[in-house]
Formats: structure tokens, sequence, C-alpha cells
């Protein structure tokens, strides 16, 4: 699957909005230049079909001997459940934490112990609540094999997350996609690709030039 394309495809349903000049501000206080929401994807039967089967033909060629599809709440739900239904698969998903009543599940679903299972993310920024997700599933005895997600910022934080939790993850399309699109597009100006390029390079000190403004 062409990742430019994804790029461009999130862009057009605009779950990809980018601003290099006036950024959106993270929950965690990072200012960024962009903001992705691919739940705005499952309103597109087109995209949400292309990324479905983007997922399925990861998992046929990487993950053949996969038993059990997991999403990560909320985001990768729905993806996950498309996704074990064309490979009719059992499907769990994964809270970010038990609920507070009833049997205090943190994993919703019927799994068995040694199950290998393959995690549905819509997003990976820094890969700490993907990976907390993940830790839930090991915890409770499964075989995690590897994680999907729609799109990655590709954040030096992310990739050194994952490599410390000795987990693989595959991406449709990614940061690097996205800037690739623009600059054949030229929507944007080249001060404005460029400053998209610093924020990637260090997202920190990016940040610190808004706070200063």
């Amino acid at each position: 699957m062409n990742s430019i394309e994804i790029a461009k495809d999130l862009m057009q349903i605009y779950a990809i909005k980018l601003s290099p000049t006036m950024p959106f501000k993270w929950a965690s206080g990072l200012n960024s230049p962009i903001y992705c929401d691919n739940r705005q994807t499952l309103s597109y039967p087109w995209l949400r079909n292309k990324i479905r089967d983007g997922f399925i033909n990861y998992i046929r060629a990487q993950f053949s001997d996969v038993e059990l599809i997991a999403g990560v709440a909320t985001g990768g739900i729905a993806q996950a459940a498309l996704v074990a239904e064309h490979l009719n698969l059992p499907m769990v998903y994964v809270r970010s934490e038990s609920k507070k009543h009833g049997l205090e599940n943190l994993i919703e679903g019927a799994f068995v112990k040694g199950m290998k299972v393959v995690v549905i993310e819509d997003l990976i920024s820094t890969g700490g609540s993907s990976l907390k997700a993940v830790q839930s599933l090991r915890d409770a005895g499964l075989d995690v094999m590897g994680m999907l997600a729609i799109f990655s910022y590709e954040l030096p934080v992310a990739v050194s997350n994952f490599k410390k939790a000795d987990l693989n993850f595959e991406t449709l399309s990614n940061y690097s996609a996205l800037i690739k699109s623009l600059e054949e597009s030229n929507y944007f100006t080249e001060n404005e690709i460029q400053s998209l390029k610093d924020w990637k390079e260090c997202p920190e000190k990016w940040s610190e030039k808004f706070e200063k403004a």
C-alpha cells in the first residue's frame, strides 16, 4: 500500500490537520503543527475499507498464524472489528484503565492464554498508551506478535519506547510520507514545509519557539 496515498487520503477528509504557523496544543502541553484524528476515517467507507485491507495485507504477509485481533480503546476498536470480521477471527479490546464497576475488566472479550494476537491502533505518537495496552495483553498471558496502526508521527521517543518493549510495529502511513505528499502538492511554502520537518527532528525545541512568542 502506498503510504503517500494514504497520507493524502487522511488530509482529504481532514483527519490530518496542519498548521505550521499557529500550532495545536496537545494534552501533554506540547505545541504541534499537526493534529491527527483517524476516527474520521470511519465515516468514509472508501477509506475505511482501504485501511482495513491494508491491515489485512500486513497480517497475511507477516502474522499469518495470528489467532486473535485486539483493538486499543478507543480509536483502534472499530478498525480491529473490521479486520477481525474479514479474517473470521475472535477480537478483544483493551481499555485505558479497568472498569470501576462490575467485573472491572481491563480486556473486554473472550480469549485463551497463549493465543497469538495482533494489536490494532489508530495513531502512534509517543507510543505510551499503545504500549500500555500491549503490556496489559502480555500480563494476561497473550503472545503479542506486533502492532499495526494507521499513522505514526515518527517521533524518536516512540521508536525508543517500542524498542525497549521489544515490539515491532508497522503503519500504513507516517509523517515522512505526509511531508513527501506536501512537497508534491505545493500546498505549503518551502518555509512551512521546513518548519514541519524541524518539528519532527525535535518537537520540544520546535514547541518552545511558540511558548516564547
